[in-house]
C-alpha cells in the first residue's frame, strides 16, 4: 500500500513539474515575490553602461571626464571602490563581454565625438584594464563610426556567426552640430577574431538617428532599437525606431516606428538613450527596455517588458519618478550571486543610481504567466 501511495505521489510530482516548467525552470520566476532595491554608486559626471561578467560580477562603467568602473561580486548588495580606466576619458558605451573567454572590452574616447578612440580590455572581470590595439574597418560608404553613446554589446549565439562580438555604434559625419544631424545614423561594429579587428555594419535605415541598443533573439535574429534626434522623412521622432538583422548585424532591414516605446520626453523631437536586455531564459524572447515616460523633462524612468521578442510591450513599471536620463540594463547569470536579478544603471541627481529588481516586481499587478504561456511568447 505504501509503495502504491509513494508511486502516485512521485507521478503527481513529475506531472506537476512538467506542467509548470515554463515558469519555474529559471530563477527569474523566483518564488513570485517581487524584489526592488536602488542605490547611488557614482556621484558626478555622466554616461552609464552595465554588464555582468562571466563569473557573475556586475561591472558598472561611467564617466564623461574620468572613465571608471565599480564592481559588485555579491549580486549588487555592495560595491567596490572606483577603478580608473582612463583619465581623461569619455564614455563610449558598448561595453562588451566576450562570452567565449570572459574578456571585457570598454570603449573610451578623448572627448565628445568625433574624437580619438582607445579600447581597453580586462581579463579578470573588471579588476584591471589594459589598452588594446584594435582595427576598425569602415563600411561600404567609407564611414568609420564613433562609439558614444550606446548600450552594451553582446556575443552572438547564432550558429552562422558563433561567438561574434557586436556592439551598436554611430556615424556622426562631420560632428555633432545640429546642422549635421541629417547625416547622422546608427549602425554597429562586429568582430570575429575576439576583438582585434572590427567591421562596421551598413547604416541603420533612417538618418538623424544615434544611440542604440541590440539584443539577439532565440532564432538568431538581432533586434535593433534606436534613438532618433531628428526626423528627416516625416516619421515620428518621439517614439523608438526598430530594425532587424538576419545576417549577424551586417545589415539592418524592415525598419518601423514603435507604437509603444517612447523616445525621451514627449514634448520635443530629441530622444534619449535607452537600456535594453534579453533575459537568458531558454525558449523565450523576453526583452526589457528602459526610458522615461514623461510629458516634459527627464524623469519618471520606466521599464517595459516584451514576451515576444519586441513585437509587443504589454507590461511597464515605474522605476524612479524623479530625475532619470541615460540608462543601461543587463541581466544576471545562472549559478552566481547575480542570478535572477536585472540591473538598471541610470543617470539621476548628478550621478548614477543602480536599481536591482526581478521579473515578479516588473510584472506585479499583471498576469505575467498568461504572457509567458501565450503562443507568441515562445
Amino acid at each position: 500500500m505504501m509503495r502504491s501511495i509513494t508511486y502516485v505521489l512521485f507521478c503527481t510530482f513529475i506531472l506537476f513539474a512538467f506542467s509548470c516548467k515554463k515558469v519555474t525552470k529559471n530563477s527569474y520566476w523566483g518564488n513570485g515575490t517581487p524584489f526592488f532595491a536602488v542605490q547611488q554608486i557614482f556621484f558626478d559626471e555622466r554616461f552609464p553602461n552595465v554588464v555582468v561578467a562571466t563569473d557573475g560580477t556586475i561591472v558598472a562603467s561611467w564617466g564623461s571626464e574620468n572613465f571608471r568602473v565599480r564592481r559588485s561580486e555579491d549580486g549588487g548588495e555592495t560595491w567596490g571602490e572606483e577603478i580608473t580606466v582612463a583619465n581623461p576619458g569619455f564614455q563610449g558605451g558598448g561595453t562588451t563581454v566576450n562570452e567565449n573567454n570572459g574578456e571585457i572590452f570598454v570603449f573610451v574616447e578623448d572627448h565628445h565625438p568625433v574624437a580619438p578612440l582607445q579600447v581597453y580590455k580586462s581579463k579578470d572581470h573588471g579588476k584591471t584594464w589594459n589598452e588594446e590595439k584594435v582595427i576598425i574597418k569602415p563600411n561600404s560608404l567609407g564611414h568609420t563610426p564613433s562609439m558614444h553613446m550606446n548600450e552594451h554589446g553582446i556575443t552572438l549565439k547564432n550558429p552562422k556567426y558563433p561567438g561574434r562580438l557586436i556592439r551598436p555604434s554611430r556615424y556622426y559625419g562631420g560632428g555633432n552640430d545640429r546642422s549635421l544631424w541629417d547625416e547622422h545614423y546608427t549602425n554597429a561594429i562586429y568582430s570575429d577574431d575576439g576583438g582585434k579587428t572590427w567591421q562596421t555594419s551598413e547604416p541603420f535605415p533612417a538618418k538623424g538617428t544615434g544611440e542604440a541598443a541590440i539584443a539577439e533573439l532565440s532564432n538568431g535574429t538581432i533586434y535593433y532599437n534606436s534613438r532618433r534626434h531628428k526626423s528627416t522623412d516625416g516619421l515620428n521622432p518621439r517614439m523608438r525606431y526598430i530594425a532587424w538583422s538576419n545576417d549577424g548585424g551586417e545589415t539592418w532591414k524592415n525598419m518601423s516606428v514603435s507604437e509603444e516605446l517612447p523616445d525621451g520626453d514627449r514634448d520635443r523631437d530629441y530622444g534619449l538613450m535607452g537600456g535594453l536586455t534579453r533575459l537568458p531564459v531558454d525558449g523565450y524572447d523576453i526583452l526589457l527596455f528602459s526610458n522615461i515616460n514623461s510629458p516634459e523633462g527627464r524623469h519618471h524612468g520606466t521599464v517595459w517588458a516584451s514576451f515576444d521578442g519586441g513585437k509587443s510591450w504589454p507590461v511597464k513599471k515605474l522605476v524612479d519618478e524623479g530625475s532619470f536620463a541615460y540608462s543601461s540594463m543587463t541581466a544576471g547569470r545562472e549559478g552566481t550571486p547575480s542570478e535572477g536579478f536585472i540591473y538598471l544603471l541610470y543617470e539621476s541627481d548628478g550621478g548614477a543610481k543602480i536599481a536591482r529588481f526581478n521579473l515578479p516586481w516588473i510584472t506585479s499587478g499583471s498576469d505575467w504567466k498568461e504572457f509567458l504561456n501565450s503562443p507568441k511568447a515562445n
